[in-house]
């Protein structure tokens, strides 16, 4: 599979082209919509490609430097736009904002041609159902990120080759978790527990489920939420890890708590590597130093584990003065901006090999996850046994478990857990605006608090060329 993934970025560029009506003129000597789909092997080249585009995904702009766990980072002048987005000052100009915006689509695009073409095709249902159903789920996993950082968008659910697929209204957000939910419980009744080996990577049923959990945690449907988790809990094929460090390394994404990973499996070539690890690693080893974390980051591990020493999930997601890092010693003099720099990311290659060559997963979806999301929704329901799920993910860091708390009480320790479990994966922004204003507001005191939240302005480029907005 990701010899595949890896080979077909041309064709999917060319395919994204051919359905945007910019030629009056059929395109010759190449693919289009409707002579590329013809057989099972293209269909998986296809959808390939929209695991293809999920590489390179700036996400930690608006994820982590958005929120209180970092801010930019890097050289003061270089990449300044990401300083708007750090103090909330972007403007529909912003260049993060537009190519999040025209990446996150791409992705869209992709998946909808997979889905609208390869259910026309006539091959084995069951291989054309997972198929179709990969697509949903890398779908709908768009539209959540597209969803908590702007708010309403245009909904696209057609291929780009007309005018009204292409000029599409904005949707409410309540219609984009519909479709979201849509995407994903039918991706969840398709999609297998398990891929062969030599499909490692693909989404699954676990994955799906997952990620309907967390849709329904963000629309405060705990019920739902619930009773996702138990679906998952049914599959019986997830675990923690017992260390937590290793899940951050080569061949994390392997583990028994991996759901769903973004995989650089080939480190032979530069471009196929993980870029987070130019992005954040410091100049010394030819990175950028980017995504700095914060102090108040830092402060959160304020708990000694049951045998007196730091919360070890610490060390293992950033980098801190006079600590190991990689066979020498970490300075703060790395990180101009506040001394830290993020860790889960990088890897130290054998000499020779270029820092963009690493094979460090992304991990999208984890089972620690799963347990945060479990203890929330049950506290949120007011049912009892939502510590529980909470003390597990403790013990594994060696912090001892809490005893009975108020419903208040519970929430709060939930909310610092799932800043230190999770911590630059790409979700403090998330969860910091779906905990209300007051909480927001208390971590983030210049955060511009619209009516209901906050939303990054749509992109000027999209209002101009889009005229249903």
């Amino acid at each position: 599979m990701k010899k595949k993934i890896y080979t077909i970025l041309s064709l999917a560029a060319l395919l994204s082209l051919s359905a945007c009506n910019f030629l009056d003129e059929e395109l010759k000597g190449g693919f289009t919509s409707e002579n590329y789909y013809t057989d099972a092997e293209k269909a998986e080249m296809a959808v390939n490609a929209v695991y293809n585009s999920l590489y390179n995904h700036k996400l930690w702009i608006f994820s982590d430097v958005a929120s209180d766990d970092s801010v930019k980072g890097g050289n003061a002048g270089d990449q300044a736009d990401i300083n708007a987005i750090d103090n909330f000052t972007a403007t529909a100009d912003n260049g993060p904002i537009s190519e999040f915006w025209q990446h996150s689509y791409e992705t869209i695009n992709r998946a909808n041609n997979v889905i609208a073409f390869v259910g026309e095709m006539s091959f084995d249902e069951q291989t054309k159902g997972r198929i179709i159903a990969q697509a949903q789920f890398l779908r709908a996993w768009s539209y959540l990120k597209l969803v908590n950082i702007f708010g309403e968008v245009p909904l696209k659910l057609l291929p780009q080759n007309t005018h009204d697929a292409i000029h599409v209204g904005l949707s409410s957000v309540e219609k984009i978790y519909s479709q979201i939910d849509k995407d994903l419980r039918a991706a969840a009744d398709i999609l297998p527990t398990e891929w062969p080996e030599s499909e490692a990577g693909r989404a699954t049923k676990g994955a799906a489920l997952t990620l309907l959990a967390k849709s329904k945690l963000y629309q405060k449907d705990y019920s739902s939420c619930l009773a996702a988790i138990s679906e998952i809990e049914t599959l019986d094929i997830y675990d923690l890890e017992d260390s937590y460090a290793e899940l951050f390394q080569r061949g994390g994404e392997n583990s028994i708590e991996s759901i769903f990973a973004i995989r650089f499996a080939n480190n032979t070539t530069a471009q196929l590597g993980n870029s987070l690890n130019v992005w954040f690693a410091p100049s010394a080893e030819g990175g950028y130093y980017f995504n700095a974390p914060t102090q108040a980051y830092v402060d959160c591990f304020d708990e000694l584990t049951e045998s007196g020493e730091t919360d070890p999930r610490l060390d293992a997601s950033i980098g801190r003065n006079g600590q190991p890092w990689f066979g020498t010693t970490f300075s703060s003099s790395w990180s101009e901006a506040t001394g830290y720099l993020v860790k889960k990311y990088h890897e130290a290659l054998p000499e020779g090999e270029a820092i963009a060559q690493s094979t460090i997963p992304q991990h999208i979806l984890r089972y620690a996850d799963v347990l945060l999301m479990k203890a929330e929704a049950l506290n949120e329901s007011n049912e009892t046994n939502a510590i529980a799920p909470l003390n597990v993910v403790r013990n594994r860091a060696g912090l001892s478990g809490l005893g009975e708390l108020g419903q208040s009480e519970l929430r709060d320790a939930i909310r610092k857990e799932r800043r230190r479990e999770l911590g630059f994966e790409f979700q403090r922004f998330f969860d910091v605006m779906r905990y209300g204003k007051d909480y927001a507001k208390s971590v983030l005191p210049e955060l511009p608090w619209e009516s209901e939240r906050f939303y990054f302005p749509l992109p000027q480029s999209e209002t101009d060329i889009n005229s249903s907005i």
